[in-house]
C-alpha cells in the first residue's frame, strides 16, 4: 500500500469515526467503532472495517444502519476532505475484537484448569 493510500484511509477512518458519533446516536447506530479503512489504488473505493459492540443481531442492524446511510455518511466525509473523487464506501465487520477476547478466554480457561482447583494461580498463593 502506498503512502498516500494510508494518509487518505486514515484521514477518511477519522473523519467517519467522528460522522458516526456525532451525527447519529447510539440507540439508531448501535456502539460503532471504525477501526481500518483500506483505499484501492487509485483512492475511488474505501473498505471500512468496522467494529460493533453487542451480539450478532445487534451487529447485523448496526452493519444494515450503515449501509442504509451510505450515501449520507459520504456526502459529509465529501464536504469535510478535500479529494478530486469523495470514495464510495464499503463497509465491513472486523471480528479481531472477538476472536482476541476469545483466545483470552480459552488461555484463562486453560490457566485455571492447569491449577487444578478452578482457582486463578495469584489467589492460590
Amino acid at each position: 500500500m502506498s503512502v498516500r493510500q494510508e494518509k487518505v484511509g486514515s484521514l477518511i477512518r477519522h473523519e467517519i469515526s467522528l460522522i458516526v458519533q456525532h451525527e447519529f446516536t447510539a440507540e439508531e447506530s448501535g456502539f460503532i467503532t471504525v477501526t481500518d479503512v483500506v483505499m484501492t489504488p487509485d483512492l475511488k473505493i474505501a473498505k471500512v472495517y468496522v467494529s460493533i459492540f453487542g451480539e450478532a443481531d445487534q451487529k447485523k442492524k448496526s452493519l444494515a444502519f450503515l449501509e442504509e446511510h451510505k450515501g449520507e455518511i459520504r456526502s459529509k466525509l465529501g464536504s469535510r476532505i478535500r479529494l478530486k473523487f469523495t470514495p464510495s464506501l464499503s463497509f465491513l465487520l472486523d471480528e479481531s475484537l472477538d476472536r482476541a477476547m476469545k483466545i483470552e478466554q480459552i488461555l484463562s480457561e486453560i490457566h485455571r484448569n492447569a491449577n487444578g482447583n478452578g482457582e486463578d494461580h495469584e489467589r492460590s498463593e
